[in-house]
This record gives structure tokens, C-alpha cells and sequence, in this order.
């Protein structure tokens, strides 16, 4: 019998087992306003990227939950269960280990990066971590390919505003200690334009809000 875990807007969560294993059940909800047909084919397409990427991501070197089984015509997941605290709370909590943990966060982001993944919603509720020290990426629902330098700032600048909205205090050491770690795999120049890039971005929005 699975357990509700999370009700969302696209996707209900669900705790159950697979094999004997604690699992994850991720089952992609209908949209009644949607023509049928068209709705389950949005669905099915769906679930095969996000579990696409979450297979791909770990190609890449970051840990993501392990894909158990995949059911795109009932539009589900069974993934690993991990059992983890999310990085928000650890930032809310002021853990100890919250600095390495964030540069643990910009070097996972750039071997994403660095294999032409982006992530597309980098919020510190999309981290778990494990044992106070292992970091764990999850939902990729919003995951696409790209090498464009400013997908990668995009995806960057989210991360920034976030921090900014939801954890004020440590937001710029946190922030300056991703793209420190960021740095230890991509490199400096890489970030300088990265850095640039986000800089043109803030300033396109601060524009946007002044018209």
C-alpha cells in the first residue's frame, strides 16, 4: 500500500516498495481542461524525459535517485527512495556543513553543465542530502539539452534569486561559494562569462519591471 507523501501541481508523490526496497511513486496527475488523447501523450512524454535525464545526470557524475521502472502509458516512476533532509532546511537549520555543501552544489551544477544538461529548476528544495554531507539532486522535470552560455546563467541566476528570496542571510556567501565550487571543475574563465552573463540577465529584468 503506497503512502501519500506530497500532493503537487503536476505529480503526486507516493511512498511504497519495490522488491522488497523502500520506493518512490511518481504518477503525472490529469488535466481535465486537456483533449484526452493529447493529455496522456503530455504525460507519457514527461515521465520518459524526467526519468531520461535522471539517468543522464548520474552519467554525468552528480547523484540523482535510482530509476526503478518506468510506466509512460500510466505516466509513473518507481525511483529509489532516499531519505534526506532538503537543502532548504539545512540552510534554515544553519547547519555547520552548510558551506561545503554549497560548493558541492556549484560543482555538481557545472559537470551538468558540462555535459549539456540543464537542470531548470535549481532551488535549494531540489537537493537532498544525505548523512549531513552527501548531496543529491532530484527533479528534473524541467531538464533540457543545451550548450548555450546563457541557458547555463539562466540556470545559475535562479539559483541566485532563490537564495536571495528565501535565505537573505548567507544568500551572497552562499551564492559566491557555488560558483567557487563551480570554479574547481569549470574553471575561471568559464565563470567570468557565466558571471557576465548573469550580469545582462538582472539587468534585462530590472528593466522589464521599470517599463
Amino acid at each position: 500500500m503506497e503512502r501519500l507523501m506530497r500532493r503537487g501541481a503536476e505529480a503526486d508523490i507516493y511512498l511504497g516498495e519495490w522488491f522488497g526496497k523502500e520506493a518512490i511513486l511518481k504518477i503525472r496527475k490529469p488535466k481535465p481542461y486537456r483533449q484526452k488523447e493529447l493529455d496522456m501523450e503530455i504525460r507519457k512524454r514527461r515521465t520518459l524525459h524526467e526519468a531520461s535525464f535522471l539517468v543522464e545526470a548520474r552519467k554525468a557524475g552528480v547523484l540523482t535517485p535510482l530509476v526503478y521502472f518506468i510506466d509512460p502509458k500510466n505516466a509513473e516512476i518507481v525511483m529509489q527512495y532516499i531519505k534526506g533532509m532538503r537543502l532548504r532546511e539545512m540552510i534554515f537549520d544553519q547547519r555547520a556543513n552548510v558551506d561545503e555543501l554549497c560548493s558541492e552544489v556549484g560543482r555538481s551544477i557545472a559537470k551538468l553543465h558540462g555535459s549539456s544538461i540543464i537542470h531548470g529548476d535549481l532551488t535549494t528544495s531540489n537537493f537532498l542530502v544525505v548523512d549531513n554531507s552527501t548531496l543529491i539532486f532530484i527533479d528534473f522535470g524541467l531538464a533540457f539539452f543545451s550548450q548555450r552560455l546563457e541557458d547555463m546563467a539562466v540556470d545559475l541566476h535562479l539559483m541566485k534569486e532563490v537564495l536571495t528570496s528565501a535565505h537573505s542571510e548567507v544568500a551572497d556567501r552562499a551564492f559566491s561559494l557555488i560558483l567557487k565550487g563551480y570554479e574547481s571543475i569549470a574553471g575561471a574563465n568559464r565563470v567570468k562569462d557565466l558571471t557576465r552573463k548573469m550580469g545582462e540577465i538582472e539587468r534585462r529584468g530590472r528593466y522589464a519591471r521599470v517599463e
